[in-house]
């Protein structure tokens, strides 16, 4: 028996095993047409009720189970406000009145029942009697699979796959460590590639995405990808960010099977896969999460803390045991469930701040007359130690704007606990700077070395994500000063050092080949310009670089720490050369990294540095390979000790135009 076999009979035991645990079916009546049965022990519903019961996937939904000898679907919902709950959908006419489900407890809110043959792939909503007698039809907020918008009905579902992927299971603690290269292809599935670029209904499916998407992130040397939200969600425009289905994967492209498909692959592939996920709100759609059962249910009751001004949409009400609950099983579900190596939280800071986007009289101040949401804080850290603690083999990364101290600090240092945080600040200033005519690029020096003053404050991760190239900001080749040559000259520099710069790297999907428009989610990428030298070869940049970046191990040993990196030489602003040291464990590691930001060449440039005696240049941005000139490299690097006391070296250098230079 295969591994992978082992793994997937292990697990339905597992489950099993659970199930028998708490099968409770003292008041079965086979004459009904529902039968009064649960799942949950009341250690389950405290812990619920509590927030601390973190598996609620294998609980709540519609879960296929055998009882009495009968098979069919058992169903969960909680709707604390309810007076009446039944399970509504094809099989019974959408009658509200066939198939009633059961209360657990008047207080625990829970309704429950199981309705005997009933198959796999049925559709169906929960019809409820809410708050003040409101009438609702929802979907089920625990389903693992959604009819495919603009229909709104949850499909009865099973999660059953045969994974492929032991040995990166076994082993990727070690490539998602913090020690290891991250370089992140950040990918929203329906435009990537379509099968009509034309069409903003047609869609490749996870099969076909799989076949598409996994060689491509392999052939450019991508580590990871991290997936633009995949949960169900009912607009195409909110590009996944509005989210109804916290534990289904879309439909827009097929079962959740060919999601599995699609994450083993890339498993197979030695990729990791993280997803952006979204705790911070939810949107109002009639069938999704807003006024579950008539009240405010999942999101705060006072709009100064319940609305998103920014987003039109609804914030989670982090003080509800229940809800901590159900974000925290979210997030553990795409990890125990779809294999996933990490998420990426979205939106952080709004959730920190209770002024956020807001102005005085919009918010109310924290028993302690602060502007923290203490609530949401201490979901934050629990959601972090909870992951961490039961896959301490994956990543948390937080998108987070402020100087809000210690996000990827751990909790018991006073931190919130996430494993990395996107790198904001370095991203505005290094596109502001290259943004720069060269010519003025002298003047602000202090700007584009800024972000190494902070640098150890986080982990960092370096984004230049999906939200740099939309809404008017131009795509990222075109942000660079100069004709066409500059431009690509430009932006293989800022690349260039993005990837030798601490940290770990994301880079969204088209600008790894200079993607000449704006991204636009109903389109897909321009794979057409791959016709022409300059993008094919700026893709052939990109690249090298992460190859660079994998094979060198002075760009990620100490990616985190202050033994990593040393700036060389600042103290030529009138010429805008930068030089700084990347450094390993090993010193025979290290590199030398040498940034000319103007179009001028500079031969016999001169630099001063410690440690080895002899230099060879191993990377160049100007090469032909890569649309450069070509006309200046280094096939001898010179060098003469100048002080042997403190065995430094003069070492003499030839500087392309625009260009970057690593020597080894």
């Amino acid at each position: 028996m295969a591994t992978s076999e082992k793994q997937s009979g292990m697990h339905e035991k597992e489950n099993e095993i659970a199930k028998q645990k708490y099968e409770d079916i003292h008041f079965v009546d086979a004459t009904k047409s529902v039968w009064n049965y649960s799942l949950f022990s009341d250690d389950d519903i405290r812990n619920f009720q509590n927030g601390t019961h973190y598996r609620l996937y294998n609980f709540f939904g519609s879960h296929q189970i055998n009882v009495l000898g009968t098979a069919g679907y058992y169903f969960a919902v909680w709707a604390p406000n309810a007076t009446y709950v039944s399970v509504i959908g094809n099989f019974n006419d959408w009658d509200t009145e066939r198939h009633p489900l059961f209360v657990r407890l008047e207080k625990s809110g829970i309704w429950e029942g199981f309705i005997p043959n009933l198959a796999k792939g049925e559709v169906y909503k929960y019809h409820i009697h809410g708050f003040k007698g409101k009438r609702l039809d929802k979907g089920d907020p625990y389903a693992n699979f959604w009819e495919m918008r603009p229909q709104t009905a949850s499909i009865t579902w099973e999660l059953d796959f045969l994974w492929n992927d032991a040995e990166w299971m076994k082993k990727r603690a070690k490539h998602n460590s913090l020690s290891a290269p991250w370089s992140v292809y950040e990918v929203h599935l329906a435009s990537w590639m379509r099968p009509d670029k034309n069409n903003e209904e047609a869609y490749n499916t996870y099969d076909q995405i799989r076949d598409r998407l996994v060689p491509y992130v392999k052939e450019m040397g991508f580590t990871h990808v991290e997936l633009m939200p995949v949960m169900e969600h009912p607009f195409d425009g909110s590009w996944g960010y509005q989210g109804t289905g916290y534990f289904a994967p879309t439909s827009r492209f097929g079962d959740p099977q060919g999601f599995m498909s699609l994450v083993d692959t890339f498993h197979q592939a030695g990729i990791g896969v993280i997803l952006d996920w979204v705790p911070s709100h939810f949107p109002y759609d009639a069938h999704g999460l807003y006024m579950f059962d008539g009240a405010n249910t999942y999101e705060y009751a006072d709009m100064r803390k319940g609305f998103h001004p920014d987003w039109n949409s609804y914030i989670f009400n982090y003080k509800r045991g229940e809800i901590k609950s159900f974000l925290i099983s979210s997030a553990r579900f795409w990890l125990d469930r779809f294999h996933t190596d990490g998420v990426r939280v979205d939106a952080v800071s709004s959730m920190l701040k209770l002024n956020y986007s807001r102005t005085h009289g919009q918010w109310e101040p924290n028993e302690h007359g602060g502007d923290g949401n203490l609530e949401a804080i201490a979901f934050i850290k629990d959601l972090n130690e909870t992951i961490f603690r039961d896959f301490p083999d994956v990543q948390t990364i937080a998108e987070e704007a402020t100087d809000w101290p210690g996000i990827s600090k751990p909790t018991y240092a006073g931190g919130l606990g996430f494993g990395m945080k996107w790198m904001m600040g370095w991203m505005h200033d290094t596109l502001d700077y290259f943004k720069l005519d060269p010519v003025h690029r002298q003047y602000h020096q202090d700007k584009f070395c800024f972000s190494m003053m902070y640098y150890y404050d986080e982990n960092f991760m370096l984004p230049l994500s999906h939200d740099e190239i939309v809404h008017g900001k131009s795509p990222m080749l075109y942000k660079m000063p100069g004709d066409d040559w500059q431009k690509f000259a430009n932006l293989r520099l800022m690349y260039s050092y993005m990837f030798t710069h601490p940290g770990g790297k994301l880079l969204f999907m088209g600008d790894e080949f200079g993607a000449t428009n704006e991204w636009n989610y109903k389109s897909e990428l321009q794979w057409d310009l791959m016709q022409y030298d300059s993008h094919r070869l700026m893709k052939d940049c990109v690249r090298d670089l992460n190859l660079l970046l994998r094979s060198e191990p002075a760009l990620y040993e100490n990616q985190f720490n202050i033994y990593g990196f040393e700036w060389i030489d600042l103290n030529h602003r009138a010429e805008s050369v930068i030089v700084y040291k990347r450094k390993g464990k090993k010193p025979e590691d290290d590199l030398l990294i040498i940034l000319n930001m103007t179009p001028e060449v500079r031969r016999d440039w001169k630099i001063y540095t410690s440690g080895k005696p002899a230099w060879k240049e191993i990377f160049n941005s100007d090469s032909k390979k890569y649309w450069g000139t070509g006309d200046v490299f280094n096939p001898n690097v010179q060098t003469r000790l100048v002080d042997k006391n403190e065995m430094t070296y003069e070492i003499n250098v030839h500087l392309p135009p625009l260009g970057a230079v690593v020597l080894k």
